[in-house]
């Protein structure tokens, strides 16, 4: 069976890092973070890579891929040229895809193998959609706020809403807190959250071209704009925001919740990086991550 495609969304801003995330030198032999996301995809079952660059950061990018990647990594390139949202640079790597099943991830993410896996797995055997549902707590790495899809996952195990907080930080006590001003302000930390790994049928294509459509967004006249030295708007169309309007649709389709007991290892702040290299060397060290990014991969 062909191994299903993985889009990786890399075209961010990334502002309150305030500098390219996707490259940030995270693994204990100073690896790039998405370095240790392909390895782990290419491990688990994934085929083609698509990463998706924005005008700013992707030839920085593109060259450390070209320049490090073994040529064995099939990977292609797309380009997000005005920051649109997640949707609309899910758009983007359409052309480069492969029919079939496909996943889309963050570039600045390391999701882990195991949960790869099993997204991997869902899309060679199931015709639906799907997203890998991380415990809160795995998904924190320090005490700064971050922002998660706090999901809410019916008895069958499909996606029935996300509803998105912000400002969630760890508190004393192994417990975190939202200060986004709504509720519940306490969370408990084992709530089912979405840190963007997606998996997708073909036939969510039509739906993603729709919501672009009714955006009201217009791609030429906004890239235009921003070549003659506008700023680009701030108005984007959300992956998640596109799901939960389908999910609520009349005749939805089952979005199936693959849960995992897995650490989502991420970099939101600059300082977050010493807790994070810290933590993938514990990962190297325990045997639960190889010791190099392309370990087994020819």
């Amino acid at each position: 069976m062909d191994r299903p495609s993985l889009v990786i969304l890399a075209a961010g801003m990334a502002r309150r890092y305030g500098g390219c995330k996707p490259l940030a030198p995270i693994g204990p032999g100073g690896e790039a973070v998405i370095d240790l996301l392909a390895g782990d995809a290419v491990r688990a079952g994934f085929g083609q890579l698509v990463l998706v660059l924005g005008p700013q950061t992707g030839p920085a990018i593109r060259y450390h891929v070209e320049q490090c990647w073994p040529a064995a990594v099939p990977v292609a390139f797309a380009e997000q040229r005005v920051p649109l949202g997640t949707t609309h640079a899910l758009l983007a790597a359409r052309g480069d895809l492969p029919d079939g099943p496909f996943a889309v991830a963050n570039a600045d993410d390391v999701y882990g193998e195991a949960a790869m896996g099993a997204l991997a797995a869902f899309l060679g055997a199931d015709d639906g959609h799907a997203l890998v549902g991380y415990e809160l707590a795995h998904t924190i790495v320090t005490d700064d706020p971050v922002t998660r899809g706090v999901c809410q996952v019916d008895a069958g195990g499909n996606l029935v809403a996300i509803t998105e907080r912000r400002q969630v930080s760890r508190v004393a006590g192994a417990s975190f807190v939202s200060g986004d001003g709504t509720g519940p302000e306490r969370l408990g930390g084992g709530e089912i959250v979405s840190v963007n790994l997606w998996g997708f049928a073909p036939s969510i294509w039509p739906v993603l071209t729709a919501a672009m459509e009714g955006s009201g967004l217009d791609e030429a006249a906004i890239e235009a704009e921003v070549a003659a030295g506008a700023a680009p708007p701030k108005a984007e169309v959300l992956l998640p925001e596109v799901v939960g309007d389908l999910i609520r649709s009349a005749d939805a389709p089952r979005v199936r919740v693959i849960p995992t007991d897995a650490a989502c290892v991420g970099v939101t702040h600059p300082q977050d990086l010493p807790t994070v290299r810290e933590i993938l060397s514990y990962q190297v060290a325990s045997g639960l991550r190889p010791p190099t990014p392309w370990a087994g991969i020819a």
